[in-house]
């Protein structure tokens, strides 16, 4: 017998329906996002060529990996079918043809649920690892905090995939969560996601990007209030080496009142033809009144051949909230910095760690989670090591 799947249509949401030019109209069915070409707005800085066919016809058969969990002892894991309820309960309806794709495709779905009034003593940690990329895969995962509750949730992926998901994250009234994605992967990784988040009444959520492995890796990360005096932490670290194309793209849709929001990624490139992509979008309503947003995105470009592309975005429809703005930059190491720390007898390799280290500790320290952090603060270790191996090779030559 096949189980039939009610979705949430384009009817049920379109109250909520998001006016911004950013972000197309959303449906369930594939056939309903036409197959990029690279020319669209969400489109033009991704290279299709390296997708794998994920945004057009490649068959999400799921078999290239495996998932695991260690759950915290009070909170809830299972898979269920992908006619459960709790799919579609972030009131996510796909905005691009890799996440409807996803949809369609995924065979089943992991939930995990944080119950009432529960304070998780240990995080949650989910790692799905790739075993291959020879065929592609497609997820589902629901992380559902309920009302007054608390905890943290760590999303793992680690070696080589062809992979494409959703990620719905639902938190009720009061609630307190904490999700961390940690993109991992090995070099030859293509990973293409979509995270939506529901933020309840006076609910704080801290959504965490961490990306540093794949090839191509593009992480849309979108939040809407259901409820007033929302609060959200959006923060992002990556690295990107050559060769490859790390993009996040965020959207903050304030459409209560009294919400409040604070975008924060920063992100370092080394090596030929390193890509970066930021695009930061928050769109305040009529309705999001008294509410207060930020958004920042800082880029340190280590050599030469490298680019980051950072796009942050406002649109206002009220004139009565608290607060709005946003900032980008781009750019090399302060000389200023290095002056004064080889003035005091630091040589230039050390001098230029002590720099990247402190661009990242701030973002990492705000993580929360100590051996997520301790982790972090080794693979930043271990990226500079290849930008050190490759000045000194070069300072070599030129002696």
């Amino acid at each position: 017998m096949t189980a039939t799947t009610t979705e949430p249509t384009v009817a049920d949401a379109i109250e909520t329906r998001v006016v911004s030019h950013l972000h197309p109209e959303g449906s369930f069915d594939p056939a309903d996002h036409a197959v990029p070409k690279g020319l669209e707005e969400i489109w033009r800085f991704t290279p299709l060529k390296r997708m794998r066919g994920l945004h057009s016809d490649a068959v999400l058969d799921n078999r290239d990996h495996k998932v695991e969990v260690d759950a915290a002892p009070e909170v809830r894991t299972e898979t269920v079918g992908t006619n459960d309820p709790s799919r579609g309960s972030s009131h996510y309806v796909p905005v691009d043809r890799v996440s409807a794709r996803a949809w369609a495709a995924a065979d089943q779905v992991l939930k995990v649920v944080v119950p009432a009034e529960v304070v998780a003593s240990t995080p949650t940690t989910i790692t799905l690892h790739g075993t291959g990329t020879e065929s592609a895969g497609a997820g589902h995962l629901v992380i559902e905090a309920e009302p007054f509750s608390q905890a943290t949730v760590v999303v793992d992926y680690v070696g080589s995939a062809t992979w494409a998901e959703n990620v719905e994250i639902v938190l009720g009234d009061g609630a307190q969560l904490t999700v961390v994605a940690v993109q991992d992967w090995d070099d030859d990784a293509v990973h293409v996601a979509h995270h939506h988040a529901l933020v309840g009444r006076d609910a704080h959520l801290k959504h965490v990007v961490v990306t540093f492995g794949g090839d191509l890796v593009r992480i849309n990360s979108s939040v809407e209030y259901a409820g007033t005096g929302g609060e959200v932490d959006m923060l992002g670290l990556y690295f990107a080496d050559a060769g490859q194309h790390l993009e996040h793209r965020l959207f903050v849709d304030h459409n209560n009142p009294k919400g409040r929001s604070k975008v924060d990624y920063k992100g370092a490139l080394q090596g030929e033809s390193a890509h970066t992509v930021w695009i930061g979008d928050v769109l305040i309503r009529k309705e999001g009144v008294g509410i207060e947003t930020y958004e920042s995105n800082d880029n340190l470009v280590l050599t030469d051949g490298a680019r980051a592309d950072s796009v942050p975005n406002l649109e206002i429809e009220t004139g009565e909230i608290e607060g709005a703005g946003h900032a980008s930059t781009t750019g090399r190491f302060d000389d200023m910095h290095l002056f004064y720390l080889q003035s005091r007898g630091i040589p230039e390799v050390e001098a230029r760690r002590l720099v990247v280290h402190g661009f990242f500790n701030d973002i990492i320290r705000r993580i929360g989670v100590s051996e997520i952090q301790d982790r972090l603060l080794e693979t930043v270790e271990r990226e500079l090591a290849k930008h050190v191996g490759v000045a000194e090779s070069v300072a070599a030559e030129q002696r």
